[in-house]
């Protein structure tokens, strides 16, 4: 079988159920009853993925062959973490509304990524460093399912990368908190406790995700086709294309358009799924 459909349905709703499996027309092999499972690839995928539309279910079209991924290559911001830590930056510096539709802009591709990752951290010279770990401890939160991904895999010998636009003030300790090997962002320049309204040149981008991609397959005598990567946003477009598996997750259109693994209602263990994995081998 070159091939397997996955269905995955929004945790907790049970929504896989006997009139799904009718729809479908082929035997479940279950990952998890109610929520997880594969069948026979259709012959006609974009017919059965609109006859499910209204239901809280992704599906998905999965080679079988090197399913189980030695890489797994995160976005952090709406990804691994609910927040996008530069709006969170500009609402303390009391200039949200202005940062947020500038990030808006920039993750749907509207405008170039460094360039409005430098306009927005303009913004904010002079505000206190400190109140990065305020925003740390009081304001982020780790998208569902992210700890068990990355422990999965982590169990199964994978190599696993936080890899961002963002920053490495906020990307080191959101890394080590979610157990991955290791991290690359951009870095907020500090001076005297304040941020200065620069950051690091080069700025990390959509071409730095995809040769981190690129890297890390090489040093783990790895290559892309052996990587799942996941995001959201338009700078993650190449590294997905480039991964053996790209994932969509809860994504901007562009990005679902250009990735043919959408995840939009699971949480980050339907990365798990995915790969074959079932419900119970979770860590």
């Amino acid at each position: 079988m070159a091939s397997v459909l996955v269905l995955i349905a929004a945790p907790g709703s049970n929504a896989i159920n006997d009139k799904v499996v009718a729809i479908v027309g082929t035997p479940p092999l279950w990952l998890s009853k109610g929520e997880a499972a594969e069948f026979a690839a259709p012959e006609d995928f974009e017919k059965l993925r609109r006859a499910l539309a209204h239901l809280p279910i992704d599906a998905n079209i999965v080679a079988t062959a090197n399913r189980r991924k030695r890489l797994l290559i995160a976005d952090m911001d709406s990804t691994m973490i609910q927040q996008e830590c530069i709006d969170e930056l500009g609402i303390a510096a009391g200039v949200g509304d202005k940062i947020k539709a500038i990030t808006v802009r920039a993750m749907r591709g509207e405008i170039d990524f460094a360039d409005a990752l430098r306009e927005r951290v303009g913004l904010m010279a002079g505000l206190d460093a400190k109140i990065i770990d305020s925003i740390l401890r009081e304001r982020i939160t780790f998208m569902p399912g992210g700890k068990t991904l990355v422990a999965t895999m982590r169990a199964h010998r994978a190599y696993t990368a936080l890899v961002s636009g963002g920053f490495r003030q906020f990307t080191s300790r959101v890394a080590a908190s979610l157990g991955f090997h290791t991290n690359e962002a951009n870095d907020l320049i500090i001076e005297n406790g304040k941020l200065t309204g620069h950051v690091a040149e080069p700025i990390l981008g959509k071409e730095a995700k995809l040769a981190a991609l690129k890297h890390l397959s090489l040093v783990n005598g790895l290559t892309p086709a052996d990587a799942i990567a996941v995001g959201d946003g338009a700078n993650d477009i190449p590294m997905l294309q480039a991964a053996g598996m790209g994932v969509a997750l809860h994504a901007k259109p562009r990005v679902q358009d250009a990735v043919p693994l959408r995840i939009n209602h699971g949480d980050l263990t339907a990365l798990l799924y995915l790969q074959g994995y079932k419900k119970a081998e979770f860590i």
